[in-house]
């Protein structure tokens, strides 16, 4: 059998491994936050925020965001129907409702006409998820938002390392969430971060993310109001100071590793693959590439050249509005038709270029034997 090939894995050096073996043998009593509050400060100055606040994942960033917007049962909050659960859970966790609307067919974000289309006296907030490194359209998002008084909430989870003229993934909106997964490009194993340039959504989050206790609260043990446990550990944190020190090397190694795809494949007619837009960059977290409906390259197709080739390569996300959670009250075309006809590909540091020849070679060979035969 040939080496596998794995869609991705971390990078991890000397350096992450001292700081977590530091904060493993130091970071208790006193200095049990010591770590997380160094890789805070590292990140808001990194993404020029005004505050961020280490969570247990980018899911528990979202859910504590919302919940101080204070969405609940009968609310609604617009996002694109092309997305993982992830963003839509703690809508639903906080008895609102996500209103699925289509993507860009570029972008494969959510498309703000439609956005604007959708909204109703019930909408609470748009959520402009980032998908794959890819930028949603903020611009026309924030002024939909400012126009309407709506919020607009970045998830960034896939977004580390994207910039929007002159502005970081994360940094634009109301709140913005990042995801450390293990997957992503600057990992803590498992973990996410909270940022915000609101004063008042911070300490209120700040609150709601140690049970409920507020900063200036005396009394041990008294909780103001009923909280969240979404904190990261100090190992974890230890582990993301580290990666931050090297986030230039991390996103830089993507962006190669996306170049060469694109040179590669992006010459053959039909297919796309993550754009980035004059004025923006793109982190390239999870390179991925789209066929033309008149190919007829199907997902079942890539899926098994890549199994043949050893190739552990990731499906396109499903519509969110056709899984089983949700109900199926409406077909949003792009959102249906694209995942059936894209895959996204490996990519991580230290993959060469014979490992992604080999990526490449059966797209090659699956693309000209279809073109042969039309």
């Amino acid at each position: 059998m040939k080496p596998r090939i794995p869609y991705t894995k971390p990078s991890i050096t000397e350096l992450e491994v001292r700081y977590a073996t530091d904060a493993a043998a130091n970071g208790w009593g006193e200095h049990c936050y010591d770590y997380i509050l160094r890789f805070e400060e590292a990140f808001k100055t990194h993404l020029g925020v005004g505050y961020a606040i280490a969570t247990s994942s980018c899911t528990g960033a979202l859910h504590m965001g919302m919940a101080a917007l204070d969405i609940g049962p009968g609310d609604e909050v617009i996002m694109a129907d092309t997305n993982w659960i992830a963003s839509a859970a703690p809508i639903v966790h906080l008895g609102a409702k996500p209103v699925f609307v289509d993507i860009l067919p570029d972008s494969w974000c959510l498309d703000p006409a439609l956005v604007e289309q959708a909204i109703t006296p019930r909408t609470k907030a748009i959520l402009a998820v980032h998908l794959y490194g890819n930028l949603c359209a903020m611009d026309e998002l924030l002024t939909l938002g400012e126009r309407h008084g709506i919020p607009v909430i970045e998830d960034a989870a896939e977004a580390i390392g994207s910039v929007y003229h002159g502005r970081r993934a994360g940094s634009m909106g109301r709140f913005g969430a990042f995801s450390f997964h293990g997957t992503k490009t600057l990992t803590t194993g498992e973990g996410g971060m909270f940022v915000t340039n609101d004063a008042d959504l911070y300490e209120w989050v700040l609150t709601l993310s140690n049970h409920g206790r507020a900063r200036g609260q005396t009394k041990q043990f008294w909780p103001d109001v009923v909280g969240f446990k979404y904190k990261m550990s100090n190992i974890q944190a230890a582990i993301g100071c580290a990666q931050l020190e090297r986030i230039n090397e991390l996103v830089n190694r993507k962006r190669e590793i996306l170049a060469y795809y694109k040179a590669r494949l992006e010459r053959l007619s039909g297919v796309k693959m993550n754009p980035e837009p004059p004025g923006t960059i793109n982190g390239a977290w999870m390179p991925t590439v789209v066929f033309d409906h008149s190919l007829g390259i199907a997902r079942e197709m890539l899926q098994a050249v890549f199994a043949e080739e050893n190739i552990d390569a990731r499906v396109f996300f499903y519509p969110l509005s056709g899984l089983p959670p949700f109900e199926k009250n409406n077909i949003n075309p792009l959102a249906t038709s694209i995942p059936e006809r894209a895959v996204n590909l490996p990519s991580y540091h230290d993959m060469t270029i014979v490992e992604q020849d080999m990526v490449i070679s059966p797209l090659l060979n699956i693309t000209k034997s279809i073109v042969k035969c039309q």
